[in-house]
């Protein structure tokens, strides 16, 4: 990296942030939400994830350590994610020159990054210019059928997953909600153009498709494709796995046309 540096993004609640800037010339920012059930994870668990995005894509990768359950229950990440999302949109010439701004997930780090979209779509605000969601958790009912067709052995348990989701969401009543799992929306026009990718043995991979389809039918740009033979979970197992390794360099390479020379 040319720099890594920790900051504090100031509002209603401070969030803690860190930037890495991988050269003198970065092509656009990308505000990266870590996976972890919600609950999980932190700056230093996805370090090595975001240092990869960010060298392969030649972007910024601004890491958001948003607030987590159980201590911090739904709507808390996505407020963090709202208002963050929203300071990089602003400040992100002044911190590093760019003017493209991006949000970016995984697992539960991408329901957090589609929920922002739509919650800034709805108050009228500006929205970054693409959403790049990675094994995305869109579903909370876990009614969809890979829930059950992967439902254990493969790494992300079924099990697991709805006791995630539990300490997140504390009323189930809510787990339909769109504002918790955003399959449920009706309306999804209007959204950033979105990359959506899936792994094909994961619990949450139909609902990511399921996704990815409603977005292209209410006329987003969406580019999304399930990765053969891999698990949830597969860009973090880079440097142990060829077929992981190789899944994310696809990904990264997408990422870079978003912004072709900008």
């Amino acid at each position: 990296m040319e720099t890594v540096r920790d900051l504090l993004v100031a509002g209603q609640v401070p969030t803690e942030a860190r930037l890495y800037v991988p050269s003198s010339s970065p092509t656009a920012l990308l505000v990266y939400f870590h996976g972890g059930g919600w609950i999980l994870g932190d700056l230093d668990s996805h370090d090595g994830t975001c240092r990869d995005l960010a060298m392969s894509t030649n972007c910024a990768v601004l890491a958001v350590d948003y607030r987590r359950a159980p201590e911090h229950p739904w709507p808390a990440a996505i407020d963090d994610a709202v208002m963050v999302t929203t300071w990089a949109m602003d400040q992100a010439k002044e911190l590093i020159g760019v003017t493209c701004v991006a949000v970016v997930g995984d697992s539960a780090g991408a329901t957090v990054a589609a929920l922002a979209c739509l919650g800034l779509r709805d108050e009228g605000q500006r929205l970054p210019e693409a959403q790049v969601l990675i094994y995305p958790n869109t579903d909370l009912t876990f009614n969809q059928p890979s829930v059950s067709e992967k439902s254990s052995g493969w790494g992300l348990e079924s099990a697991d997953a709805r006791w995630f989701a539990e300490l997140w969401v504390t009323d189930p009543a809510k787990f339909a909600n769109p504002r918790v799992s955003p399959l449920f929306e009706l309306d999804l026009s209007g959204l950033p153009p979105a990359i959506v990718v899936t792994a094909e043995h994961d619990i949450l991979r139909d609902e990511g498709e399921s996704y990815a389809l409603g977005l292209s039918k209410a006329g987003v740009d969406v580019r999304a494709w399930c990765e053969r033979g891999l698990i949830h979970g597969y860009l973090g197992l880079t440097h142990i796995s060829p077929a992981a390794a190789a899944a994310s360099a696809r990904l990264y390479d997408t990422v870079r046309t978003l912004f072709p020379g900008k």
